[in-house]
């Protein structure tokens, strides 16, 4: 299972040995939440932070924006060397329109959605996407607790998406853990987001180690 720390857990404050921290340790991608107060009711960070981490970070950048109007900003965030750009399908007038957008400034295409949101609004772009991350948590904030219900969610969409033919990931973010990791895989889920599960945890690289290990 590849796993995707996010930085959105990290100390701010000695933000450069959380980011040695990360390229030490099997972690697959560093996932960026970037939020703008409107679509969630929160404000993380935005393209200087993500800028600042060019040419320090070794690992790909997993990027999910919680924002409205992603489409002003998918050229700008491609020259930050994003690698995967995932948005909320709430947020955007066509899910195949912002995916071309994204795919024609090189970068891998996700889409995501709220836990109220219900996964067949995917169906018509399947096999379009990269990705398609399943919020286990309102998004927004980092350290809640695992929606119960999600499971059954992502069983749905792994069904769609192999009944398509699609070789998509699934990602899921928020609340996850050592205890329900191995069910999202069972699920069918290929890549974790974990915020303070890692970064809080008194030896997050063999956190990340054992969740990588999980088949």
């Amino acid at each position: 299972m590849l796993v995707s720390p996010s930085l959105l857990s990290a100390d701010f404050y000695r933000l450069d040995k959380e980011i040695q921290m990360i390229n030490r340790s099997d972690a697959a991608w560093l996932h960026l939440d970037v939020m703008d107060g409107v679509f969630v009711p929160n404000i993380s960070f935005g393209f200087p932070v993500i800028k600042s981490l060019q040419g320090h970070c070794a690992k790909p950048f997993d990027a999910h924006f919680m924002i409205v109007h992603p489409e002003r900003y998918v050229e700008k965030i491609a020259q930050h060397g994003v690698m995967m750009m995932t948005v909320h399908i709430e947020t955007v007038d066509s899910a195949k329109g912002i995916i071309d957008l994204i795919h024609a400034n090189g970068m891998k295409a996700g889409l995501s959605l709220k836990p109220d949101t219900p996964v067949e609004v995917f169906k018509d772009v399947l096999t379009d996407a990269d990705m398609f991350l399943v919020m286990s948590v309102y998004p927004g904030f980092s350290g809640q607790h695992f929606i119960d219900g999600s499971i059954e969610r992502i069983r749905t969409l792994k069904g769609m998406l192999t009944a398509a033919g699609s070789k998509a990931l699934i990602e899921v973010d928020g609340g996850v853990d050592g205890n329900n990791a191995p069910l999202l895989r069972a699920a069918g889920v290929d890549v974790v987001v974990c915020g303070d599960y890692v970064f809080k945890a008194a030896d997050p690289i063999a956190v990340i180690k054992n969740l990588s290990l999980i088949k």
